[in-house]
């Protein structure tokens, strides 16, 4: 996970960033991606604007619409589908279309990106990614993945509740699956997980992806999984409070309104994050006592907070970056990833019988969550090894790029 204050040198906006690794190596995909995806999408930004200042000027000389209809940045299949939050949906602000061309781009060449590299091995494994660009009280939003976003608001009787951002891009959707078939992908449910969608090659009983986008994965890129996230606009008001951006491990356990409780009665906003993480650890104990708690990741961002009045529990500085990221809010994260696979019952792979000696460990690293200090690494050792639920039995043609 990420949050970049002063995002792209530019006052008053902010990125954030979760990403959920899976697969053998997920978690150097995942922290490929946050450590390189950010800067990409500041670059493509800055074009992007550049790029607009100049149709602007042949807009005004030519009388031309600056954004034609019939102008295309991607192909129509691999193009996603926008969710806007506006009054009127038929007027896009202009930093949606903007943002909208960069996440687009940054994305694409991210995933490219990946395929390309040698010492990471993307075939068999991959991450999701929900980020956001908040600018003022412009709020876009870029997903792929089973990752979740969420808005703690207040209604108009001022009771807080939550709002949905992000929709959870599984097989399982009626237009994913439809993609994933017209590309020659299966998608079905094993008869013992019935409630678990997932994304099959043409002729082998595997991978079993529980996602229909994310980044790498490309033992399915050419059956239907692609990595073209769903974008999203909002124009927060005064009634918005805080954000929540978590992976699957906490909204397997977690509903949309128990998350904005925990993180509204938190003793601090410091440790907002930390809080939900703990009582999502104490939910997978409960709820499933004979699974692996799955990884939690949660970054929460505080709406009226400003660069004077920052309170955070992490500021993890990598001296790999390339860039300078500061934490602005909370970031907080757990995972299992270091020991036996972590099964769960919820969304990535079936459930089975683990041992007491597990059952012992999973409780003495959740007595250790609650003890350690405030400086937690971003992503290390965070692997879903658990959502593929097999692999596939050969690998890519020799001469496949």
């Amino acid at each position: 996970m990420v949050v970049w204050e002063n995002f792209a040198s530019r006052t008053d906006t902010v990125f954030c960033g979760v990403f959920d690794g899976h697969g053998p190596h997920g978690h150097m995909v995942a922290k490929r991606v946050r450590d390189s995806l950010p800067s990409k999408l500041s670059a493509h930004w800055e074009v992007s604007l550049k790029s607009e200042d100049v149709l602007k000027e042949i807009s005004l000389n030519a009388g031309a619409s600056l954004y034609p209809e019939d102008a295309s940045l991607i192909s129509a299949a691999d193009d996603s589908r926008v969710s806007i939050d506006v009054e009127e949906t038929g007027k896009h602000p202009e930093i949606f279309q903007t943002l909208k061309e960069s996440f687009l781009k940054a994305y694409k060449v991210m995933d490219r990106e990946l395929k390309s590299y040698t010492n990471i091995d993307c075939f068999c494994s991959g991450t999701t990614a929900v980020t956001l660009i908040k600018q003022g009280q412009d709020l876009v939003i870029g997903n792929v993945g089973d990752s979740r976003a969420i808005l703690g608001t207040r209604d108009k009787d001022g009771s807080l509740t939550a709002v949905q951002l992000t929709v959870d891009l599984k097989p399982n959707l009626p237009a994913e699956a439809e993609r994933i078939r017209k590309c020659r992908g299966r998608v079905f449910s094993l008869h013992d997980e019935p409630e678990v969608a997932r994304v099959w090659l043409p002729n082998s009983d595997s991978p079993g992806l529980a996602m229909a986008r994310a980044f790498g994965d490309f033992c399915l890129k050419d059956f239907g999984l692609i990595s073209v996230p769903e974008i999203s606009y909002r124009r927060l008001t005064g009634k918005d409070e805080f954000i929540v951006l978590a992976t699957d491990g906490i909204w397997d356990v977690l509903t949309n309104d128990e998350v904005v409780k925990i993180v509204a009665s938190a003793s601090s906003r410091s440790s907002a994050a930390r809080s939900l993480v703990e009582s999502a650890v104490r939910a997978w104990r409960t709820k499933y006592p004979t699974s692996k708690v799955d990884d939690c990741a949660v970054v929460c961002l505080f709406l009226d907070s400003n660069s004077n009045n920052l309170s955070t529990a992490s500021n993890t500085e990598d001296s790999d970056k390339t860039v300078s990221m500061k934490a602005n809010e909370v970031g907080a994260k757990t995972g299992d990833a270091s020991g036996p696979t972590a099964f769960t019952r919820s969304g990535t792979v079936r459930e089975v019988e683990v041992s007491e000696e597990e059952i012992e460990e999973a409780s003495e690293h959740e007595e250790l969550l609650s003890e350690v200090g405030a400086e937690w690494s971003a992503l290390e050792g965070v692997s879903r090894l658990n959502t593929l639920l097999t692999l596939p039995r050969f690998v890519p043609d020799k001469d496949e790029n």
